[in-house]
C-alpha cells in the first residue's frame, strides 16, 4: 500500500490515496502497516510524528520525501507576536497550552554526567533558522556579552532569556540589527521529530527528509536516550540521505530505553557512581531483552548531520551491529552552552560489531567517541579534521579539548584503520585492545595508560566484555592498558598551539604532550617479557605473585614512518624516522570537495611491509575475540582509504598508491 502525504493539498476529505492525500505525515503513521509505502510531498511539517507499527525484514515501512529534502519535519513553531521591549530587545509572550504536557522553556537540561556552564532549558529561539544563546537573566540579554568559549562569538551576542507569567511564556530576546516583525523567528516546542513513543517498532526507512529544530534533553547512558529521530529501541532502522540539525541535545539516537530504576540515578541520588549504575543498566537491558535478535542492525548512510549541540550521533546499548557510512557530521557543539562527557559529532557506548566507514567528521567537539564495549567496533575509510576549539577560543576544560578519536575503558578489540586524522590530537587511548593500522596521523596521542581509573588511583573501573559478535556478557575487569597494535601508519609531527598543551594540563586524563607517534609506550613489555612471568617453575599457583595479573599488557609495532620529529617507541625497532625532509599535509578545500596538500608522496618509503590481516593482529587479551568482520569472518586489509587494492608489499599509510595522495578525500 502506497499512502500520500501534502500538507498544501487544498482538498477536505483525505483518505491517504494520490488524489485525496493526508495533510499530515502522522495520519498515515497511524495506519501504516509492513510493506507499506508513505510518500511525502515538499512542504514544512510542523509535526511530531509518531509511527504506531513497524515492519518486517522482508516487509519494511518506509517514508520517502518525494523530493530530496524538500519535505520538512520540524519541531519548531513560527512566532509573530514580538513587542519591542527596549532597544533592540523584543518580547514575545506565548500561551503555555501550545506546548502540550511538555514545555521546553521551564525544562531545564539535566542528568548524568552533564556539567553545566549555566542553567539552559531544552528550548530555542531562531533567526531564520540560526539559533540564539540563552541568558540566565534579562540584564544578560539587555546587555549582551560576547561567550568567549563559543566557536563563533559573533553569533554570541544574539541572546534569549525566558521566563513565566501565570499560564503564559514569555521570552525576550534581542534581535540586534534584525527585526523580528520582519524576519522568520521560530522557538521549538515539540520534544522529537520523527521518533516512535513505543518500543519495538523496528524495520523503517526514512529517507530524503529535513529533520530540524527539536526540545531534545540531555541524553546520558544511564538514562533515555532521545533523538529528534532515532528507532527507540528496535531493531533494523534505515535512515538515509537525510539532513538532520539544530536539536537543543542529539539530532539521531540509537540509545537505550527507559528504565525508570535507573533514570539518573546517579545525578539524582548521589549515592552510586555513575560507572555503577552503568553496569547496572547494561545487566538489566539484558534480563530485558537486550540482544541481537531484538535490537540494533541500523544503517545510517549518507545523512548531512549539524549543528546540533550534544551530538550529532548518540547511542548506548540500542546502536548494536549497526553500520554508520557515508555522513557529513560538522558543526556539533559550537556554542559551547552544554558540557558534559557526552559531547561529540558520534558518542556511542557499547558500539559492539558497529562499523563507522567513510565520514567526514569535522569542527565537533571530538569527532568519534568510542565509550565502554568498543568490541568488534571497526573505524575505517573516514576523514576527520578540526575536531578542536578554535585557537583563542576560551576553552573551559579538558573535555572540551577534543581529539577526532576518543576510545574509552574498552577492552577491544577495536580496528581504527586507514582513516586521515588532522585534528592537533588524533586520539584519545584510555583503553586497550585498539589496533591503529594504515591511518595518517598528524596530532599526539594523549591519555595512554591514564583515563580508567575513575577519577583516582583506588577507584578502579571494572567494564564488560562479551561473547564474541553478541550482547551476552562474558565477563567484567579493570584496564590493564596495552594489548595495542600500530602498523603500517604515518604519523607527522605539527606545531601543537601552546593554548592546547596548557589546557592538556587542566585534566588528569591528558599528557602534557606536543610530540606524536608511540612513544608514549616506552615501558610496555613485548610479548614474551610478558609470558615470562607466568609458569614459573616452583610457581603452583598459591603463592604466585598476584600482581603480575594488574601489570601492562604488550603492545606490538611494525611499518609505521615517522616525520618532522614524530617519535617512535624505543622497541619499535623498524621504524623508519625520516630526519633529512620536512613534509607538509593541510587540507584544502575547493568548491566544497577537500584535497590534501601534501608532498608525503615524495617522500614515502617503499618498505617491505606485510598485508595487514585478522590472523597478523591476533586476539584481543581480555575478550579473546580477533580483530574480524562482524560476522566472524577474517579481515584482510588490502584496501585502502578509496578502496583501491594495495600490492602485496603495501605502503605505510591510507593509500596503495603515491599518486593517490592529490586526490579528492
Amino acid at each position: 500500500m502506497i499512502y500520500y502525504v501534502d500538507k498544501n493539498s487544498r482538498k477536505r476529505y483525505e483518505n491517504g490515496s494520490e488524489e485525496w492525500p493526508f495533510h499530515t505525515i502522522q495520519q498515515a503513521a497511524d495506519i501504516a502497516q509492513a510493506g507499506d509505502t508513505v510518500l511525502v510531498a515538499p512542504g514544512i511539517y510542523r509535526e511530531y510524528v509518531d509511527p504506531q507499527n513497524g515492519g518486517t525484514e522482508d516487509a519494511r515501512i518506509t517514508y520517502r520525501s518525494v523530493k530530496p529534502l524538500e519535505a520538512v519535519i520540524t519541531g519548531a513553531e513560527a512566532v509573530d507576536c514580538w513587542e519591542h521591549y527596549e532597544g533592540t530587545t523584543w518580547v514575545a509572550r506565548i500561551p503555555n497550552g501550545i506546548f502540550g504536557d511538555y514545555n521546553p522553556y521551564t525544562t531545564l537540561l539535566s542528568g548524568d554526567w552533564y556539567y553545566p556552564v549555566n542553567p539552559v532549558h531544552t528550548g530555542e529561539v531562531y533567526i531564520n533558522g540560526v539559533s540564539m544563546y540563552e541568558e540566565s537573566s534579562l540584564e544578560g540579554v539587555l546587555n549582551p556579552q560576547v561567550n568567549k568559549s563559543s566557536w563563533e562569538p559573533e553569533k554570541s551576542v544574539y541572546k534569549w532569556y525566558t521566563c513565566q507569567e501565570k499560564d503564559t511564556t514569555v521570552i525576550y530576546a534581542n534581535f540586534h540589527e534584525y527585526d523580528p516583525t520582519k524576519e522568520k523567528i521560530e522557538i521549538n516546542v515539540r520534544r522529537n521529530c520523527f521518533y516512535p513513543s513505543r518500543t519495538g517498532r523496528g524495520y523503517i526507512t526514512l529517507s530524503g527528509f529535513t529533520v530540524k529544530q527539536a526540545a531534545t534533553t540531555w541524553a546520558p547512558p544511564t538514562a533515555y536516550q532521545e533523538g529528534m529521530i532515532g528507532p527507540h529501541w528496535s531493531k533494523g532502522w534505515i535512515i538515509e540521505d537525510c539532513d538532520v540539525s539544530d536539536s537543543r541535545c542529539c539530532g539521531i539516537s540509537l540509545g537505550k530505553y527507559l528504565q525508570p530504576d535507573n533514570e539518573n540515578k546517579w545525578s539524582i541520588k548521589r549515592l552510586k557512581h555513575g560507572t555503577q549504575t552503568e553496569r547496572d543498566a547494561i545487566l538489566q537491558a539484558q534480563r530485558e531483552g537486550w540482544n541481537k535478535e531484538n535490537i540494533g542492525s541500523h544503517i545510517i548512510r549518507r545523512c548531512n548531520i549539524h549543528h546540533c549541540e550534544q551530538t550529532g550521533i548518540v547511542g548506548h546499548l540500542g546502536g548494536v551491529f549497526s553500520i554508520i557510512e557515508d555522513n557529513h557530521i560538522h558543526h556539533i557543539n559550537n556554542k559551547q552552552n552544554l558540557a558534559g562527557a557526552e559531547i561529540g559529532g558520534i558518542k556511542m557506548h557499547a558500539a559492539i560489531d558497529v562499523v563507522f566507514r567513510r565520514n567526514h567528521i569535522h569542527h565537533c567537539t571530538r569527532g568519534l567517541w568510542l565509550d565502554w564495549q568498543a568490541q568488534g567496533t571497526r573505524v575505517t575509510q573516514n576523514l576527520f579534521h578540526h575536531n578542536m576549539p578554535p585557537v583563542g577560543t576560551e576553552i573551559s576544560g579538558g573535555l572540551a579539548l577534543g581529539e577526532d578519536i576518543f576510545v574509552e575503558v574498552s577492552h577491544g578489540p577495536t580496528l581504527i584503520d586507514n582513516n586521515i586524522m588532522l585534528s592537533s590530537y588524533s586520539v584519545r587511548l584510555a583503553a586497550q585492545g585498539v589496533a591503529l593500522v594504515h591511518n595518517l596521523i598528524c596530532g599526539p596521542f594523549t591519555s595512554v595508560g591514564k583515563g580508567t581509573d575513575n577519577a583516582g588511583t583506588c577507584h578502579v573501573r571494572y567494564t564488560p566484555y562479551h561473547v564474541p559478535h553478541q550482547t551476552e556478557v562474558a565477563g567484567f575487569m579493570t584496564f590493564l592498558h596495552g594489548d595495542d597494535r600500530f602498523y603500517n601508519n604515518i604519523f607527522v609531527q605539527k606545531d601543537i598551539p601552546e593554548q592546547y598543551i596548557a589546557q592538556s594540563k587542566v585534566y588528569e586524563w591528558c599528557d602534557d604532550v606536543a610530540t606524536t607517534g608511540t612513544f608514549q609506550f616506552d615501558g610496555y613489555p613485548s610479548e614474551e617479557e610478558y609470558m615470562s612471568k607466568f609458569f614459573l617453575e616452583g610457581d603452583s599457583g598459591a603463592a604466585e605473585d598476584r600482581n603480575k595479573y594488574y601489570e601492562k599488557l604488550p603492545v606490538y609495532a611494525g611499518g609505521n614512518v615517522y616525520f618532522n620529529g614524530a617519535v617512535p617507541m624505543k622497541r619499535e625497532t623498524d621504524a623508519y624516522v625520516d630526519t633529512q625532509n620536512l613534509v607538509r599535509v593541510e587540507l584544502v578545500e575547493k568548491d566544497g570537495e577537500y584535497y590534501l596538500d601534501t608532498n608525503l608522496d615524495q617522500y614515502i618509503p617503499q618498505l617491505p611491509n606485510s598485508i595487514v590481516s585478522t590472523e597478523m593482529l591476533g586476539e584481543a587479551f581480555e575478550p579473546e575475540m580477533k580483530f574480524e568482520n562482524p560476522d566472524g569472518t577474517p579481515i584482510i586489509m588490502k584496501q585502502d582509504y578509496f578502496g583501491s587494492s594495495r600490492q602485496l608489499s603495501p605502503l605505510s599509510g591510507p593509500f596503495a598508491d603515491r599518486g593517490d595522495f592529490g586526490r579528492k578525500l
